[in-house]
């Protein structure tokens, strides 16, 4: 096969662009001369010049290209293919992987009609750092996107891309979508604050990733978002959507029993779902699941002020005898089981309490039963101890997990102090709700 002075030229033109391979090829006979030899693909000992480029392409394609990608390979390489493509764009290029020595190399395979359109200029070029450098920008605009539109805590979505997703469906209710149909559910942990205040703020993003799990868990086909410190939202739609009512107790029932057994956290939930007939904005159907939120909140967290053993009651309600035997029976268990130290059990709905024997005698209790027992015991205790002991105190009733130790001075009737370090818990009613606090206090 002659060179003439213009297929020089060309060819002089395409090593400029220092490619990795270069083959110059007879369009009718397939006779092909290499004149840039390819060090990627010595391994496949392909002459630098002979009679058939195409079928040499198929022979070998198998033994060097990704599995994936041989089949495109096979038809850039098919004469007829080459020469309907170049009719119509008189160039073009195919990346793909190849397979040198057990690692893949990205590669781009270009082809070029020469003016005499009786020869082709068939290129390979390596692109390896070029894919890899996109690979980089990609998962790096990834990032900064996650970072955008997830929590960083939890995972799921933020308030950012919650905004984004009323902003979606805020444009199909403007636009009248007759199939659009979507619920909203808000969900709220209980107590998250007063957690992080006597527990620390460690446990109380250890409650909000739990806490997530098990809205994640339920509503596992539907968005999830954290919208603030203690706040999800899941947007129902499709499938979920159709079984919400489901769903949303299924959330309630894990709820209460991690409020019985303090095993997790407390999350309060509300759900309402979108009337095309009085729904103008997403924000109408949120603000309906918020307050349904705040309606299931009262009812898994009664008043405190009623419960809570160091209040005191102007009057004084009689603890029927029922009450007072079982009081004693859980006494007399819980004494057996202690050992020693101060004991006490306090029912929380009468506020009235029994003490063992002990405390009444080393600190002077005008009986072993009292009512308001927990503001008593406040009067013993050393000044600078006891806003930290009432946090504690209201952290074991109230929170989501027991805190059995919180140490504290008592005053004895001598005037010295004495440090205590009490283990306590709290026994709910059928409902989940404290009913009895008791504990141990141990002198140190």
């Amino acid at each position: 096969m002659k060179i003439d002075q213009m297929a020089s030229k060309q060819i002089a033109t395409t090593l400029a662009k220092h490619y990795d391979s270069l083959y110059y090829i007879e369009i009718a006979t397939g006779h092909y001369i290499e004149f840039v030899p390819t060090k990627m693909l010595q391994e496949l000992q392909i002459p630098q010049e002979g009679e058939d480029f195409f079928a040499l392409s198929a022979k070998n394609a198998d033994k060097y290209v990704h599995p994936e990608d041989l089949g495109q390979i096979l038809r850039i390489h098919d004469r007829e293919k080459i020469l309907e493509n170049l009719n119509r764009t008189g160039s073009y290029s195919v990346s793909c992987r190849l397979r040198i020595d057990g690692r893949i190399l990205h590669v781009r395979h270009i082809v070029m009609m020469c003016e005499d359109k009786e020869h082709l200029i068939f290129c390979m070029e390596n692109i390896d750092d070029e894919v890899r450098e996109k690979e980089e920008q990609k998962k790096a605009l990834q990032s900064v996107e996650r970072k955008v539109l997830h929590d960083e805590l939890t995972g799921v979505k933020n308030k950012n891309a919650f905004v984004e997703c009323a902003q979606a469906i805020d444009k199909k209710i403007q636009s009248a979508d007759s199939e659009l149909a979507f619920a909203v559910v808000m969900c709220d942990i209980n107590d998250l604050k007063l957690l992080n205040d006597t527990r620390g703020h460690n446990y109380g993003d250890e409650m909000v990733r739990k806490a997530c799990r098990m809205v994640s868990s339920v509503f596992s086909k539907s968005q999830v978002f954290r919208i603030g410190g203690d706040e999800f939202v899941a947007v129902l739609i499709g499938e979920e959507y159709e079984i919400r009512e489901e769903l949303l107790e299924n959330l309630k029932r894990e709820s209460f029993a991690n409020g019985r057994s303090r095993s997790g956290p407390v999350i309060a939930c509300g759900l309402a779902v979108y009337d095309p007939t009085t729904d103008a904005k997403f924000s109408d159907v949120f603000k309906r699941a918020d307050f349904e939120m705040y309606e299931n909140k009262k009812w898994l967290k009664p008043e405190r002020k009623e419960m809570t053993p160091d209040v005191a009651r102007n009057l004084e309600v009689p603890v029927p005898e029922d009450r007072k035997r079982k009081l004693d029976i859980l006494f007399e268990a819980f004494f057996t089981m202690a050992g020693e130290g101060y004991v006490f059990l306090n029912d929380l709905k009468y506020d009235f309490s029994r003490w063992s024997a002990s405390t009444v005698d080393d600190f002077e209790f005008a009986s072993e039963y009292n009512y308001h027992a927990g503001k008593i015991w406040q009067e013993f205790i050393h000044p600078d101890d006891l806003a930290e002991y009432r946090k504690n105190v209201d952290a074991i009733i109230f929170g989501n997990g027991e805190v059995t130790e919180y140490p504290h001075r008592v005053r004895k009737p001598d005037g010295t102090y004495l440090l205590l370090k009490p283990r306590a818990f709290v026994l709910v009613d059928e409902q989940g709700h404290p009913e009895y606090f008791g504990g141990i206090m141990i002198p140190q």
